[in-house]
C-alpha cells in the first residue's frame, strides 16, 4: 500500500512539474519572444478615436502586426490595455515582444507627425492642410481658431487670426486637439517675433500683425524674392502719405473669385475693408499666409522714394518703379503696348490654325 501512495505521489509530482514547466515556459515566451512583427519593417498603426479593444485587436490582425493574438490579447488585458485604449499614431518596431508592444499602446508613446502648410487664403484651406496628418478633421479645428479669435487675450481677431500661421513643416502627434493646434502655432508665432524683429516693426510704426499683413500683400504682387523689399519699400511710402495702396490683390480677395486676372473699374467700386482703392491704410487682415520670407522683406523694406509700379514690358515678373504718375504712367504705356502685341500674335497664330 505504501509504495502505491510513494508511486502516485511521484505521478502527481511529475505531472505537476511538467504542467508548471510548461506553463513558466509559455508564460516566459508571451513576455519575453518576439510577437510583434517578427523579421517584418516598423510599421505605423493609427488608433482612431473612439477605438475600443476590439477594434485595436482587428487591426493589429488585419495589418499582420502581431503572429499570436491569443498570447498578445492574453497579456494585453493582464496589463489593463482593454481599458486604456489612447487614440494616436504609434510605430511598432520590427520583433517586439508583446509587453514593448504593449507598453507602447498603454502609455501613449507616439511618433509625430508631420504638418506642412503654404499658399493658403482662406481659413478652409487652412483647415484642409493643416490636419491633413492628423486625427483632427478641418471642422474641429476652424471652430478652435474661430474660438480662439472670439476669446484670445492677444487682440487678435477673426480679420487677423491668420497671422500667427506661419507657413512651415512641423512635427504634432496624431491626437492633437484643436486646441491644443492652435497653441502649438502660437508658440512658434512667439518663438518667430524675437525682440529684434518687434523692435523693425515698431521702428516701421507697424505692429507684428500689420507687419503681417503688409507682407501678405507683397507676396501677392511677387514672386521675385529680390524685389519684395522694393515692393515693401513702396506702400510704407504710401502709408506714411496716408495714401491708398491701390493694391490689386487685395481687391481680388474683396472679389472672393481668385480666378480674377485683371483687376476692373467696377472692382474698386466694391464696398469691402479690403477695397485698397476705395479705403487708406492696410486692410483688417492678411489676403494669403505669408512666408517667413516675405515677412522679412517688410521688416527690412528698401529705402527709397517710389510710389508706383507697373509690371515690366519684357514680361520677366519684374515690376518698373515710379516717384510720381507721369513716369508711372510712360511706364504703363509701354507694357500696354507690349500687351497688345502679344495679344495680336496670339491672334495670328490662332488664324493660322
Amino acid at each position: 500500500m505504501a509504495r502505491e501512495v510513494s508511486r502516485g505521489k511521484l505521478a502527481f509530482f511529475l505531472v505537476a512539474s511538467t504542467l508548471l514547466i510548461t506553463f513558466v515556459f509559455y508564460g516566459y515566451q508571451i513576455v519575453y519572444t518576439p510577437n510583434v512583427l517578427v523579421d517584418r519593417e516598423p510599421k505605423v498603426i493609427i488608433i482612431a478615436k473612439g477605438a475600443t479593444y476590439r477594434s485595436v485587436q482587428e487591426q493589429l490582425a488585419a495589418g499582420n502586426f502581431v503572429n499570436d493574438m491569443v498570447s498578445f490579447s492574453f497579456l494585453a488585458r493582464l496589463m489593463g490595455y482593454d481599458k486604456a485604449i489612447k487614440p494616436g499614431r504609434y510605430v511598432l518596431q520590427t520583433n517586439m515582444t508583446n509587453v514593448q508592444a504593449i507598453r507602447v499602446l498603454i502609455t501613449g508613446k507616439q511618433f509625430p507627425v508631420k504638418i506642412t502648410f503654404n499658399n493658403v487664403r482662406l481659413l478652409p484651406e487652412l483647415a484642409e492642410k493643416i490636419t491633413r496628418n492628423t486625427g483632427l478633421s478641418p471642422e474641429e479645428f476652424s471652430k478652435a481658431v474661430e474660438d480662439f479669435a472670439a476669446n484670445n487675450s492677444r487682440g487678435f481677431t477673426r480679420d487677423n487670426v491668420m497671422c500667427i500661421f506661419l507657413p512651415n513643416t512641423y512635427e504634432v502627434y496624431f491626437n492633437t486637439t484643436g486646441e491644443e493646434l492652435v497653441t502649438r502655432m502660437l508658440q512658434e508665432y512667439d518663438l518667430f517675433w524675437t525682440d529684434e524683429r518687434k523692435a523693425r516693426a515698431k521702428a516701421l510704426r507697424l505692429t507684428p500683425e500689420e507687419v503681417s499683413i503688409l507682407a501678405s500683400i507683397v507676396q501677392a504682387e511677387t514672386i521675385k524674392r529680390t524685389e519684395a523689399p522694393t515692393i515693401a519699400g513702396l506702400y510704407l511710402n504710401r502709408l506714411r502719405r496716408d495714401i491708398p495702396l491701390q493694391a490689386d490683390p487685395t481687391l481680388v480677395y474683396a472679389v472672393g473669385d481668385f480666378t480674377l486676372k485683371r483687376v476692373l473699374n467696377e472692382h474698386k467700386q466694391i464696398n469691402s475693408p479690403y477695397n485698397t482703392y476705395k479705403y487708406a491704410g492696410l486692410p483688417p487682415g492678411p489676403i494669403n499666409l505669408p512666408s517667413l520670407g516675405n515677412i522679412d522683406a517688410v521688416l527690412h523694406a528698401e529705402k527709397h522714394d517710389y510710389f508706383y509700379m507697373c509690371a515690366k514690358e519684357d514680361f520677366s515678373g519684374f515690376h518698373n518703379f515710379a516717384r510720381n504718375l507721369d513716369e508711372h504712367s510712360r511706364n504703363a504705356r509701354r507694357y500696354q503696348k507690349a500687351l497688345t502685341r502679344e495679344q495680336e500674335k496670339a491672334k495670328a497664330l490662332d488664324r493660322k490654325k
